[in-house]
């Protein structure tokens, strides 16, 4: 039986196509559904590209109802991965799924994480440190943002001429070269 992954995704959902492609050629992990706090998010588009369930949801929905758990229960959903989503997740979700929930944050954590360091923000907060290097951090999800133990950190070199779409650029290489495969190495750990 295939290992079943739900995405939770708040925008364009570029790591969420990569998850996509890496698990279509696998025999033992697939994507099975697409979550969303935004109607007009593009990683919607990507999941029906990919014949791939998705479900939108509003804020009364995930903090304030067992209805996303259910959801996932009934698809039997074995571990979620966050792609560019924005909210806090509930304690309900935690409980429900204890060690199976992690993220990827656009920096080296612990420095530029936490609440507001998301995207180009946490990119342009590393350029006004004048940092030497960037990089990414996989980690497992908690009840605080950016704060669970880290899973996978890798790094880049920014020069001096770097502008933002450079540094961007440099860590999305790094997130859909990395989070794809730290992914299946996790689940591969994980009983059915």
């Amino acid at each position: 039986m295939k290992k079943r992954i739900a995405i939770f995704a708040s925008g364009s959902g570029s790591n969420a196509q990569k998850l996509m492609e890496h698990f279509k050629r696998s025999n033992d992990i697939e994507v099975a559904l697409v979550l969303t706090n935004n109607a007009d998010a593009y990683v919607l588009q990507r999941a029906d590209n990919f014949e791939i369930p998705s479900h939108v949801f509003d804020k009364h929905e995930f903090y304030k109802t067992d209805n996303i758990i259910d959801l996932l229960k009934n698809l039997d959903i074995d571990f979620i991965v966050l792609a560019g989503f924005l909210w806090l997740i509930p304690q309900n979700l935690l409980l429900a799924y204890p060690g199976r929930i992690v993220n990827i944050h656009p920096a080296i954590l612990p420095k530029f994480g936490g609440k507001g360091m998301y995207g180009d923000y946490v990119h342009l907060a590393v350029m006004a440190a004048e940092e030497a290097e960037g990089g990414i951090t996989i980690h497992y999800v908690d009840e605080n943002y950016d704060e669970g133990e880290y899973i996978y950190q890798a790094k880049y070199k920014i020069d001096k001429t770097d502008n933002l779409e450079m540094v961007k650029f440099k860590g999305q290489q790094l997130e859909h070269q990395h989070y794809p495969r730290i992914i299946e190495g996790l689940l591969k750990k994980i009983k059915k």
